[in-house]
């Protein structure tokens, strides 16, 4: 059945695209949710009069996805979570977890659904995950599980990379200094 988007639908399409989905997925889903609309002659001729305004709308959108992207790529946000004797976690870092100290850091407001975990985040460190802004604008998001002091003794590398994210700040131990020279 081809229905005409009325808002962004992840993996399918965008704003004005008709796309091709079950008949269930758009009666149960799509109508009743105001997602879309059946792509009727009547609709479409509709959809011809609103593509100029549909694309100054799109164009804001993409603005602000790449503005949103150069906010958040190459941050590190820190989650503080209990650490084992081994850097083993107790559980696992959730999207959701990162999500919310994005916004306590850096005032960031995300969708936990955006927020990509390719494998759950089990160990100690420093962690890359994927935000997905709009379609496809993605941002690389750094994640430091636990305080640097809860790391086990083989990870320094970890360690370092973390005084250099946070180069800007004063350092209180000038022998942490030490291990980056070396």
């Amino acid at each position: 059945m081809k229905v005409i988007l009325l808002g962004e639908l992840r993996g399918k399409g965008g704003e004005g695209d008709i796309i091709d989905v079950a008949q269930g997925y758009a009666e149960n889903y799509l109508f009743p949710n105001g997602i879309a609309q059946p792509a009727t002659p009547g609709n479409i001729k509709q959809l011809e009069q609103r593509r100029n305004n549909i694309a100054q709308r799109e164009a804001k959108r993409i603005t602000d996805a790449e503005a949103l992207r150069e906010q958040i790529d190459g941050k590190v946000v820190v989650v503080d979570v209990k650490v084992g004797d081994e850097g083993q976690l107790f559980g696992s870092v959730t999207n959701a977890m990162v999500g919310a100290a994005l916004k306590e850091q850096y005032g960031i407001e995300i969708d936990r659904k955006r927020i990509e975990i390719k494998k759950p985040i089990k160990t100690a460190g420093l962690h890359e995950v994927i935000v997905s802004i709009y379609r496809n604008i993605f941002a690389t998001l750094g994640v430091q599980v636990g305080q640097p002091e809860d790391l086990p003794a083989g990870d320094e590398e970890v360690a370092e990379s973390e005084e250099l994210a946070v180069e800007g700040e004063a350092s209180e131990a000038p022998e942490a200094e030490a291990p980056a020279e070396a």
